[in-house]
């Protein structure tokens, strides 16, 4: 049953990957990423119909007896209708989210159904998902200190040129359009991989037996950490604003970023 599991986590993966294409897109109105999402979530929709069709062959009816199949033909329909969403309609941040549901929902099958075919295989399976929500949080930290660099490259290029001094060092930098730019972007790319890595520790630790409850301090770090960069995001966007007060929000929320790193972690039940 490896093949299975390892076909389920590849859904997983272009899910996943889908969600981030969506985002971009629904921050940029980018064509492109706007393609590759719809493109990836029909390479989903492909293998799950497949299955799909296999149970129905074999069993002669819609697979919905159990809570398992439930699952999946739910998920089958989700994707559908993102499909058809996205043929007829121009909602970015309907697909946006509907997708980040669908990855939750596939990845509560998958475990299911990995438990009802092979138990053994669970081990692993929540181990790659521990991984994975590691990797994911720890690239989106680090996209996020890279922006806060960016940031304070910005605030130093604008001190020197308001102080008409460094001439050297000014040749040496971006200007500081390029600079509030590429601090923007970091964002835009470390956003979703936390909120995928946030769904894959929430899942990890309920299936795990992990003493875990939505107070916990890490739990809370994190989610505030999205909060203020989706905040960050809003501004930017929809609110307009550019220069100097929208890096000031970079670096106060690369700040919160540092506490819940150190203080909140220390104070978790199940972070080490």
């Amino acid at each position: 049953m490896l093949e299975e599991r390892i076909i389920h986590e590849g859904m997983l993966l272009l899910y996943g990957l889908t969600s981030i294409f969506y985002f971009i897109d629904f921050l940029y109105h980018n064509q492109k990423a706007n393609r590759i999402a719809f493109w990836l979530l029909a390479m989903v929709w492909i293998t799950q119909t497949v299955f799909l069709l296999i149970e129905i062959t074999a069993n002669g009816s819609v697979p919905i007896q159990t809570l398992n199949d439930g699952l999946y033909t739910y998920t089958w329909i989700i994707i559908t209708f993102s499909l058809l969403v996205h043929l007829f309609l121009r909602q970015e941040f309907f697909m946006f989210f509907i997708s980040v549901f669908g990855f939750f929902v596939m990845i509560i099958h998958t475990l299911q159904s990995i438990q009802l075919v092979d138990s053994a295989q669970i081990p692993a399976m929540l181990n790659e998902m521990l991984f994975a929500h590691i990797v994911l949080a720890l690239v989106s930290y680090g996209s996020f200190t890279i922006s806060f660099i960016f940031a304070c490259l910005y605030f130093m290029q604008y001190y020197l040129l308001k102080q008409k001094k460094g001439y050297k060092w000014l040749k040496r930098f971006q200007d500081l359009e390029g600079l509030e730019k590429r601090a923007f972007q970091l964002i835009v790319l470390a956003e979703p991989l936390l909120l995928l890595s946030i769904i894959l520790g929430v899942v990890w630790a309920y299936m795990t037996g992990t003493e875990f409850y939505w107070g916990d301090s890490k739990t809370i770090g994190s989610i505030f950490v999205f909060a203020i960069y989706a905040i960050y995001l809003l501004m930017r966007i929809r609110r307009g604003y550019r220069g100097k007060s929208i890096l000031t929000w970079n670096i106060f929320s690369f700040l919160m970023l540092l506490i819940n790193f150190f203080l909140f972690n220390s104070l978790s039940n199940f972070h080490m």
